[in-house]
């Protein structure tokens, strides 16, 4: 039975700065408030999909800091499986958020101990991955880690979501690899080599993308909602409107509520619009892991 959900990504400490605007050039600005949070991609959309109720495992690499200390405790609270969260001598990953008051985010990263996951720790967890429905990814850890993982998921029948963030240079036949790529519209413009301005836009972009890779290809842009093609029909998702206090994590509980989807047999189109509902959520709320919903509050 294909029950569990792994995650392989980055862990960061985040620091996270409450701002008016962002800092001039030479310019020494104070801040109206700073908090300390668990974060990175890959941790984020495994809570996620862990506080909607699916089994989740997680692996990557923490320092053996305060840092590490932290968001491994964190990642236990939160329920995830940390025994393939590996200690390394290298420091805990960092991100640095500006949160501005329009509800935007700037955030800039310390890869750190993120770049120290080797493929001993794949093939710790590949035991797992008959047991595995979704294997989920982002772009926070070596590309070469990348690439072996989704090799071996798919040897062992698992279907596999990229989250190709930050865009990296990253060889189409891996894209082709993944039966799900979700791009925000940054990140879509990197791989199209062209930008879309509307859902309309994106819907033709992610036709196209689909249709080269032949898989399902969603373009999340902010506030407009996302765009959604599986090669054979595309869907405008609206976003909901809500009043955002903050955006981070919004689009890492975007991830995980289409990993509950579809392990619950949603179509792609129906994923998407019950992640909708979850990031929608998240944006109420400060923070990024505290303020995802757990699954009643979704439904």
């Amino acid at each position: 039975m294909r029950n569990k959900v792994l995650v392989v990504g980055s862990m960061n400490y985040d620091i996270i700065l409450k701002a008016k605007r962002l800092p001039e050039e030479g310019e020494t600005m104070p801040v109206s408030g700073c908090t300390f949070a668990a974060g990175g991609k890959g941790a984020n959309q495994a809570v996620q999909a862990a506080k909607l109720g699916l089994e989740t495992y997680f692996v990557g690499c923490v320092g053996t800091d305060p840092m590490g200390d932290f968001l491994y405790n964190t990642a236990a609270e939160y329920g995830l499986h940390t025994e393939y969260i590996h200690r390394t001598s290298a420091p805990t990953g960092l991100g640095l958020v500006h949160a501005l008051e329009d509800g935007s985010v700037h955030a800039s990263i310390v890869r750190g101990a993120n770049f120290e996951i080797t493929r001993e720790d794949i093939d710790a967890v590949e035991p797992l991955m008959d047991e595995t429905g979704i294997v989920i990814l982002q772009m926070e850890i070596p590309l070469e880690i990348n690439r072996y993982v989704i090799d071996k998921a798919k040897a062992h029948g698992c279907k596999v979501l990229l989250n190709a963030a930050p865009a990296e240079p990253f060889e189409k036949e891996y894209l082709a690899k993944c039966d799900i790529l979700v791009v925000n519209e940054v990140e879509a413009a990197f791989y199209a080599d062209r930008t879309a301005g509307s859902l309309s836009e994106g819907c033709a972009m992610a036709d196209e993308m689909a249709a080269e890779l032949h898989n399902t290809v969603v373009i999340t842009m902010g506030s407009e909602g996302a765009a959604v093609s599986d090669g054979n029909r595309h869907e405008e998702i609206p976003s909901m409107k809500v009043n955002a206090v903050e955006t981070t994590g919004a689009g890492d509980s975007f991830i995980g509520g289409i990993t509950y989807a579809v392990m619950n047999g949603m179509d792609i189109m129906e994923a998407c619009r019950f992640a909708t509902r979850c990031s929608a959520i998240t944006v109420t709320r400060p923070g990024a892991q505290n303020s995802m919903p757990v699954l009643s509050e979704v439904l």
